[in-house]
């Protein structure tokens, strides 16, 4: 095995403040000074290449000097630290209409993951991979996100499995009763793809064209228009976060768990988007 420098695009500031963070989870749990393989500034720094470069741990664990187990287990305490740090929908939302912005863009996305054995029944009474889409055609774990208008997703959602419709995901996790929360008291609207169609009030969704073939009115059209208009920007949410952070493109870590991984690279993007605003 031959070992070779590398460099990580990532501000010094974030590996400091994930060492810290990493510093205050091993006061919590007792570990002893010098016990530890790696100080909290390697590890933090270990973590921080598997998001940006998705190197294989194994790898990664050797050119740190540490074991493949040893590897894996300071990577999960570094997303386990990182997601701990996200705030739920709620305040999120609070904090997007504290700040002046008009609305809020909701989105869904399948993330793709290696192959679970996991079956369930479909609503037709079949037996089926409960993380497959067939949609997409792939395994995968489905992830809910609200973004800004500006594209800066603020929040994402636990992991459901890819069988699921992104209406059932968001209802079945509490987004759309928080949209339309947030619609009716904080006069936050959200808008929406034609998937969230009969979401609830506060989610705007294009209107659909008739089935007998006709065309829409002109008012509908218009309305289509302007919803497309002011949904653009809000599609580069999980854009940001897949080009950020190369880990995300495929993760072979537990679906049930990427939601965590997701999570953790939120927290970190917005971390960067302080420092380095012009990377988003």
């Amino acid at each position: 095995m031959i070992a070779y420098r590398a460099m990580v695009d990532v501000p010094r500031e974030l590996v400091r403040y994930l060492s810290r963070l990493l510093a205050a989870e091993r006061r919590a749990k007792g570990t002893r000074r010098g016990t530890r393989a790696l100080t909290c500034f390697y590890q933090a720094l270990l973590v921080l290449v598997w998001f940006r470069k998705a190197e294989d741990v194994t790898l990664l664990g050797a050119g740190f000097g540490i074991s493949r187990a040893t590897a894996y287990r300071y990577r999960d305490e570094g997303i386990a630290v990182l997601a701990a740090q996200a705030q739920d929908l709620h305040t999120a939302l609070r904090r997007v209409a504290d700040d002046g912005w008009s609305h809020v863009i909701l989105d869904g996305k399948l993330f793709d993951c290696d192959r679970l054995t996991e079956t369930t029944l479909s609503v037709k009474g079949e037996i089926i991979d409960a993380w497959y889409s067939g949609k997409h055609r792939d395994f995968g774990a489905n992830i809910q996100a609200i973004i800004r208008p500006d594209g800066l997703p603020i929040w994402t959602s636990a992991a459901m499995p890819g069988h699921l419709h992104d209406t059932s995901c968001a209802r079945e996790l509490g987004v759309t009763a928080a949209l339309n929360w947030s619609a009716a008291e904080l006069d936050l609207p959200a808008l929406g793809d034609s998937g969230y169609e009969s979401a609830g009030h506060g989610i705007k969704t294009p209107v659909k064209q008739p089935t007998d073939g006709s065309r829409l009115a002109p008012d509908n059209r218009a309305y289509n228009r302007l919803l497309r208009g002011l949904r653009w920007q809000g599609e580069r949410g999980f854009a940001i976060l897949i080009g950020r952070w190369k880990t995300l493109r495929h993760t072979t870590a537990s679906p049930r768990r990427i939601g965590d991984v997701v999570a953790a690279a939120l927290h970190l993007t917005h971390f960067e988007y302080k420092y380095l605003p012009e990377s988003c």
